[in-house]
């Protein structure tokens, strides 16, 4: 596989998941703004050689890397999490009711039992609290917003690119599952909050990107619906 970035707009990229990476990672994303870079969140971590391979052909390089975004604890998210943190020195950030999942290498509440492995324990650097707070790339500010549901300390982030909303929510469908801790009357609430952000385009983590203010609340409707 040649390594390849599909562009979104001329700051953000997707360089990992299905068809990029490993078959078992979701969506990973790179924003770099003015020389500095940040990932939303890791995969498994069974191709973080193919990912860094990425982000070079999207014209960066893995050293101006400085912020690794967790949206949530789950295995397919942040099994690269430790290794992309070693290898860059980048700092982890994830939310505060997530982040004990992470840094215990929890196979249960992670679901790497449901891929037949382990999460690697990774340290979070920043554990955002209550709605989550803003995180800044040089000049240009971050939002993570606190989506609870699919996870207690799922995350959102949202950032200005080119006169755009870039909302990155990555398991807006789901599932719930009593072993991931998921929360139902929370996942509705997250699902229109997710809507009223009317975002211009949303970044997902298995169903890809959406374009269009119409096409990103039609998407969170159907899950809502």
């Amino acid at each position: 596989m040649a390594p390849r970035a599909l562009f979104i707009t001329d700051e953000i990229c997707q360089v990992g998941g299905r068809g990029l990476s490993a078959p078992n990672d979701a969506a990973i994303y790179l924003l770099a703004v003015a020389g500095r870079a940040a990932l939303i969140d890791a995969g498994c971590g069974d191709a973080t050689d193919m990912v860094l391979a990425n982000v070079e052909a999207a014209g960066v390089s893995p050293a101006q890397i400085e912020a690794l975004l967790l949206t949530h604890c789950h295995y397919d998210h942040t099994g690269g999490a430790a290794d992309l943190r070693r290898r860059l020195g980048c700092r982890v950030f994830a939310h505060a009711l997530d982040a004990p999942y992470i840094e215990a290498g929890d196979n249960a509440v992670s679901a790497a039992d449901w891929y037949g492995a382990s999460l690697t324990p990774c340290e979070v650097d920043r554990k955002l609290t209550g709605d989550g707070g803003t995180i800044a790339l040089g000049e240009r500010a971050i939002d993570a917003i606190h989506i609870p549901g699919h996870s207690p300390g799922s995350l959102a982030y949202l950032v200005e690119s080119q006169q755009h909303s870039v909302v990155f929510a990555q398991d807006v469908h789901g599932p719930l599952h009593r072993e991931l801790l998921s929360n139902a009357a929370d996942y509705r609430r997250s699902l229109q909050r997710l809507i009223d952000l009317d975002a211009d385009i949303l970044c997902e983590g298995h169903y890809g990107v959406f374009t269009g203010r119409a096409a990103v609340a039609d998407f969170i409707h159907r899950f809502l619906d």
